[in-house]
């Protein structure tokens, strides 16, 4: 069989995606018939011999792959393990027979919509920084969010790291004296990045939860529940990343010759309107 990428096998068999098996190699945690593994070193999946972490992983040429949509509650981590002993949305999949991976993550206290799956290039697509799969979350701040606050959140705020967010749509639903409710649509993937970016214009955010993504609604899924995605969803979700990959680049080209542009994104009021405006692997059984 012709040689393969190590960290393309790693995010394959449903260890991690494909970058976070890069920083693993990186840090020397992956052997290759004894030997310490460096980013971009190939490897043949039928005879030679792969290690991570100290343990033999068995290449599976013949795996399931599971998409899932699940429920994230409130109180879970989204990691593989956690050494802190908390609760991770692992724990809520491990009827599925297979090492499965979060596409993405939701921090411990926010809930909503979170995609599983095993398929590594399937998850390296979605999570690519190219982006093109929308997050439509339901975002609660306090206190009343004011017109000029939530322009600033539509436009782009710059983030407390210094970097600047994408325009996004911001669609305010409930508006009361002492809180704001808004459904933000996002298409990039900051670390906790609404959070960070209702503090930068003086909101706290008190609950959030993702609905959607791309094609995939939340709908009746109750928390800590998962269901398999359609056809025709995975379908959608794969045709959204290869748009934001076309569009990525078509930007990319166009400004290299002076005539990019990026243009805010749409600040919308529906009601009442606002007062202004690690890794984990499983050894062979048997």
């Amino acid at each position: 069989m012709a040689l393969e990428r190590i960290q393309k096998i790693m995010s394959e068999q449903g260890l991690c995606s494909r970058r976070a098996a890069e920083q693993i190699i990186a840090e020397g945690r992956v052997k290759v018939n004894g030997h310490v593994a460096a980013v971009g070193d190939k490897m043949d999946p039928d005879r030679d011999v792969l290690h991570v972490d100290g343990e033999r992983i068995y290449i599976d040429k013949e795996q399931k792959l599971y998409y899932l949509a699940l429920y994230k509650p409130r109180g879970y981590v989204t990691t593989v393990s956690d050494e802190l002993g908390r609760k991770t949305v692992m724990d809520l999949v491990a009827d599925i027979p297979a090492r499965l991976y979060p596409v993405g993550r939701l921090d411990k206290d926010s809930e909503g919509l979170l995609l599983m799956t095993n398929d590594g290039a399937f998850a390296n697509a979605m999570m690519h920084p190219s982006g093109g799969i929308s997050k439509l979350y339901r975002v609660t701040v306090q206190p009343h969010a004011t017109e000029e606050q939530v322009l600033k959140l539509s436009s782009g705020v710059v983030l407390d790291d210094g970097t600047k967010t994408l325009p996004c749509t911001v669609n305010v639903v409930v508006d009361e004296p002492n809180r704001t409710v808004m459904e933000i649509t996002l298409k990039e993937g900051k670390n906790r990045e609404i959070r960070r970016m209702c503090e930068a214009v003086g909101l706290e955010v008190v609950r959030l939860k993702r609905n959607a993504e791309g094609v995939v609604k939340l709908g009746m899924l109750q928390p800590g529940k998962y269901r398999e995605l359609t056809k025709q969803e995975l379908s959608g979700l794969r045709a959204a990343a290869a748009k934001g990959r076309a569009q990525t680049r078509s930007a990319a080209a166009a400004g290299k010759t002076g005539h990019s542009r990026v243009a805010a994104g749409p600040v919308k009021t529906k009601g009442k309107a606002p007062a202004g405006p690690r890794i984990r692997t499983a050894k062979r059984q048997g």
